[in-house]
């Protein structure tokens, strides 16, 4: 698809010139809302970025932040030190993501207590994946055996706020795209209160799975996840480890452009933004940002979608 052939961009005098979803100026558009995650940094310098990004994005009003939790709960510690010092610096809500990955029932709830005691309210639970890259899901013998069960068990916890994921295009270990809703049915039945999909890269692949959802009598919300493409091997690796596809046009259009930063980071926003304004054109009003730890295409983002500053 052609950036130029999106809804409404061949208008003359619109009163968003030539980007028709946005609100006027003067009246921004509060009903988008944003979140925007995060990963526990490595080194100092990693920190320091994070921070950075953090500070360039939460003045933008998001609905949460969130910070990611390692393979096998690998960074268990920094992913908690990272949630503390957002909780303490920002004031904006925070959510720490969990996994039932080489743990038991007892050490989950552990870390959801910390969680808790260090002011985080709201909980990504999901099942995780194995700390043995390519390794499959195998449940520890005395741990939530899906994320269904972590859902469940985290309202014993505490009167969490819960989001779970989804897959738009399946998740890879699924039996079938239907097993594979029905298994998100089930988590919402458990107690979760949205759902944040993986990223996809066409605006079909979303539509066509809400209406799905929808069907089957999931009416919890469902955020799309975006993720603006900072890296082209990392995002083609990401992509095939979740399944997501990534479109013959696409990889035409980022061909050669990880020697070229600065026209990348042009072509990743249009990209980007010509997803957004698919699904906003199409109702969306909410978008969940996979920041990489970065803040300029996100905030570029959300400037395109009508989201400023200062906005609940």
């Amino acid at each position: 698809m052609s950036f130029l052939s999106l809804p409404g961009l061949s208008q003359p005098g619109h009163a968003a010139g030539p980007f028709p979803w946005l609100a006027p100026a003067a009246a921004p558009d509060a009903g988008i809302g944003v979140s925007f995650e995060f990963f526990p940094p490595k080194t100092e310098k990693m920190a320091d970025g994070l921070r950075q990004a953090v500070a360039g994005l939460a003045p933008l009003g998001p609905r949460f932040v969130s910070v990611t939790y390692g393979a096998g709960g690998s960074t268990r510690d920094r992913t908690l030190a990272v949630l503390r010092e957002m909780v303490r610096d920002h004031a904006v809500p925070v959510a720490g993501h969990l996994t039932c990955v080489g743990a038991s029932r007892a050490e989950v709830d552990a870390v959801a207590r910390d969680y808790w005691q260090a002011g985080v309210r709201h909980i990504v639970a999901l099942r995780g994946d194995a700390a043995e890259p390519g390794g499959r899901f195998v449940p520890h013998p005395e741990g939530y055996e899906n994320a269904a069960a972590l859902v469940a068990g985290l309202r014993r916890v505490a009167p969490f706020e819960i989001s779970v994921a989804a897959y738009p295009e399946t998740h890879p270990e699924a039996r079938s795209p239907q097993a594979d809703l029905d298994n998100l049915k089930a988590k919402i039945d458990a107690g979760a209160c949205r759902a944040i999909t993986q990223f996809f890269f066409e605006a079909e692949s979303f539509l066509r799975f809400r209406d799905r959802a929808a069907a089957a009598g999931i009416d919890a919300e469902i955020v799309p996840g975006i993720l603006p493409v900072g890296n082209v091997a990392q995002a083609y690796r990401f992509a095939e480890m979740c399944g997501a596809r990534v479109p013959d046009w696409m990889r035409r259009l980022f061909d050669g452009l990880d020697a070229q930063p600065g026209a990348r980071a042009m072509v990743t926003t249009a990209v980007a933004a010509a997803l957004c304004a698919q699904l906003r054109a199409a109702g969306v009003s909410q978008f969940h940002f996979y920041t990489l730890n970065r803040a300029d295409a996100s905030l570029a983002l959300c400037r395109l979608l009508g989201r400023r500053g200062g906005e609940s």
